[in-house]
């Protein structure tokens, strides 16, 4: 008899899930209040971090501390009358992200980005997306000779362990592949194997098309009416009451809500950015996903235009939107590159679930049968959507991950 399952969370992560759930014979049904891939997997900087293997950690210097408290950065703001709600969370976040517990996370987290691209292939071939995707990398720019030192040093330890592939660049290396850019910078690095989207929504409604094409369905419901039944799990949808052996809650930022209400606790933390899109003024063409790395913002070519993403904003999920970062970004962005008019009709917003140790929670419900979760991957979601759908699918059925998820088990925030 077909075992039935539901995945709750229809961005990158959620439809990787139920795409490989469906393969494995499980008749699968997607879940979410919108369709898949306008929330949090709508908005990010369109890059598959192959390179990526160290998460980002809190900063430890105290100078560049006292520098965020001024709170006038373009790659992190923080609400002020949220901030004491936050500080546990933080406080664990700058404490995992030590020297030493940040090596120990980085080990532990690597296997992830390692798949990350051929599991994306994998994806990208079966929904024939192909013309979503470019595989030449993208390059990270800096303004001075200490940073661009302490990276070129980085990026070596990383080739040695990790196997990244990067090569160092000189300010006319830049101006070669840049030429609109208009910046003395002191060289940059071009990571070469990441790949990088021209549009991460049709990507995701790529990847539900593929999902639907095989035996997968989806519909609209609220997580909220997620309960126990029987030996498995119910669920209100828009087509009625749904019963279901297995249930994936992939429900990124909005995570820690739907799991306490089931008795969970993860301290799991939201991390706010913004983007918005940009004609280029005449003739002139970005050519590579950029990022100012000493600023903090990253422009990107892709088809709607050239999207400008911003760092972190600390705020509670529901705030309303508090687009400062944008602007400042906006003003630096025109001074290197001639960006031309916005061509959204106002910012977008997305959360960022992350833990305070830097990786992602997947695996099976500690006091529960039949539920599982796949969330908390903070700014790699759309990097870890299909690795983290394969490994999941594969203890959901009854096979080993074909790596080792035991660092992301649940167990570690809820024993």
């Amino acid at each position: 008899m077909t075992k039935n399952a539901i995945v709750l969370g229809a961005g990158i992560v959620g439809v990787s899930t139920a795409i490989h759930l469906q393969r494995r014979g499980r008749q699968v049904t997607l879940i979410d209040r919108k369709d898949p891939g306008n929330e949090t997997s709508f908005g990010n900087a369109g890059l598959i971090q192959r390179e990526g293997v160290a998460p980002y950690g809190f900063p430890q210097q105290l100078g560049l501390l006292l520098r965020y408290a001024l709170n006038n950065r373009i790659d992190a703001h923080y609400h002020l009358r949220t901030l004491p709600s936050q500080i546990a969370f933080l406080a664990r976040y700058w404490r995992n992200s030590n020297a030493r517990r940040h090596a120990l996370i980085t080990r532990a987290y690597a296997p992830l980005i390692e798949n990350s691209v051929v599991e994306h292939k994998d994806l990208i071939e079966a929904s024939q997306a192909e013309g979503l995707i470019r595989k030449d990398g993208w390059i990270k720019i800096f303004r001075t000779e200490a940073k661009r030192d302490g990276a070129f040093a980085e990026a070596a330890l990383w080739q040695n362990e990790f196997g990244v592939e990067y090569d160092s660049l000189t300010p006319a290396d830049i101006a070669r592949m840049e030429p609109h850019m208009t910046c003395d910078f002191a060289g940059g690095i071009r990571w070469r194997d990441p790949w990088s989207v021209l549009d991460p929504h049709a990507l995701t409604s790529a990847y539900r098309r593929y999902f639907e094409s095989i035996g997968g369905r989806f519909v609209t419901g609220d997580a909220a009416s997620l309960g126990p039944f029987g030996s498995g799990w119910k669920i209100m949808t828009a087509e009625g009451p749904l019963e279901a052996d297995d249930a994936v809650m992939a429900l990124g930022p909005w995570a820690a809500v739907a799991t306490r209400r089931l008795g969970y606790s993860f301290p799991l933390g939201v991390k706010r950015g913004y983007h918005m899109h940009y004609a280029a003024e005449g003739s002139a063409v970005l050519n590579n996903w950029t990022l100012d790395a000493e600023r903090g913002y990253l422009l990107a070519p892709m088809r709607r235009g050239i999207r400008l993403t911003t760092g972190a904003e600390f705020a509670t999920l529901d705030a309303p939107k508090t687009p400062v970062q944008l602007d400042r970004a906006e003003a630096v962005a025109r001074t290197i590159f001639p960006l031309g008019g916005r061509l959204d009709p106002e910012p977008w917003m997305g959360a960022r679930p992350c833990t305070p140790d830097m990786m992602p929670i997947i695996g099976k419900a500690p006091r529960h049968q039949g539920l599982w979760f796949a969330f908390g991957h903070a700014h790699h979601g759309l990097t870890l959507g299909p690795v983290t759908g394969r490994v999941l699918a594969e203890l959901i059925t009854g096979e080993t991950p074909f790596i080792d998820i035991a660092a992301y088990s649940p167990q570690r925030f809820n024993p």
